[in-house]
């Protein structure tokens, strides 16, 4: 047990470094090869920061563990609105003013409502992950669309905040380098957080689908977490938002598409009648909070912040009650 448990907190850790790496890499290269900072942000960043899901979903699903792939993309998504976004609210109120990111809200819950379709069945098979992968590659196309189109009129707030993110001065080599290693690094870690976490629990008695909800999707989700404080304490809120919506949407699409397509799997009952709606219910939450209505501004406040926090701990205990023996 004890092992197990230093395999999931060094892979959390691993998985955190070698993201972050990951991001910075790619950003950079992108930059160096000319890209626009409004649709690296979009883009390459929004597939760096899911990327320890969308793995460690991927080897899950090839070693037989298909309640943990599940449960990583599902929890991730989840834990981003729940607990990222409550907590970054009730550290600093986020004001939401770009057009970018309105836009991709309801995209966020169409996706949403699309793979519950798919998922409807209580499987996941290679067509249902093709076509989750195939509008992976749409979306990108789209925000790269908005990106080029939109350069040119009224600046979007993001445009801005992603400029002074994405390194400017890193040179294509050393760019090369980062990217190679935090993606080396992203993958030996989540094969170590996998091993770790299917052996906690067998050893405590859970499904692997409640450790991948809970453990799993907390610990790949804190590169968002971190990502998103610090832009909130810099004054860049639009993107903590968007770290939250992109992440999603590339939940959605990638993490929950790649173990369908690597090996297609049965779906818990309990993720369509439990965690699907809690999902789909928190994103309404936070679509209603954050959309603007008639022009006027809006912000995630701190007494809305907390009620998602509330949210989040009232899910957990939920969890954590239908997992132990009933008698």
């Amino acid at each position: 047990m004890t092992l197990f448990l230093l395999a999931v907190i060094g892979g959390f850790i691993l998985l955190v470094w070698g993201a972050d790496r990951f991001v910075v890499g790619a950003a950079a290269t992108a930059r160096n090869l000319g890209v626009s900072p409004l649709i690296i942000g979009l883009t390459v960043v929004g597939f760096g920061t899911s990327a320890p899901e969308m793995l460690v979903s991927g080897v899950a699903a090839w070693q037989g563990n298909p309640g943990l792939a599940v449960g990583n993309a599902i929890g991730s998504n989840v834990t981003n609105i729940a607990l990222i976004l409550g907590f970054t609210a009730l550290i600093c109120p986020l004001k939401v003013a770009s057009q970018t990111l309105r836009r991709e809200m309801p995209v966020l819950l169409g996706v949403m409502l699309a793979s519950l379709l798919l998922l409807s069945d209580q499987r996941l098979d290679f067509s249902d992950g093709l076509i989750l992968l195939g509008g992976l590659v749409l979306m990108v196309i789209w925000m790269t669309h908005l990106g080029l189109r939109d350069r040119n009129r009224t600046p979007d707030p993001l445009l801005a905040e992603f400029t002074d993110e994405i390194p400017a001065d890193m040179r294509l080599p050393v760019a090369l380098t980062w990217l190679a290693l935090g993606l080396g690094v992203l993958l030996a870690s989540s094969r170590m957080l996998v091993w770790g976490a299917v052996g906690i629990a067998e050893a405590i008695g859970v499904s692997d689908l409640v450790i991948g909800l809970t453990i799993v999707a907390l610990g790949t989700s804190l590169p968002e977490l971190a990502a998103s404080v610090m832009s909130a304490l810099k004054g860049e809120h639009d993107i903590a938002v968007g770290n939250v919506i992109g992440s999603n949407l590339f939940n959605l699409l990638g993490v929950l598409g790649l173990p369908g397509v690597l090996a297609p799997l049965d779906i818990s009952p309990g993720v369509l009648e439990r965690d699907y709606p809690v999902m789909i219910g928190l994103t309404v939450l936070f679509l209603l909070m954050a959309y603007r209505f008639r022009d006027r501004p809006r912000r995630i406040n701190r007494f809305e912040g907390g009620l998602l926090l509330a949210c989040y701990a009232a899910y957990q205990g939920l969890l954590y009650w239908q997992s132990q023996p009933q008698f």
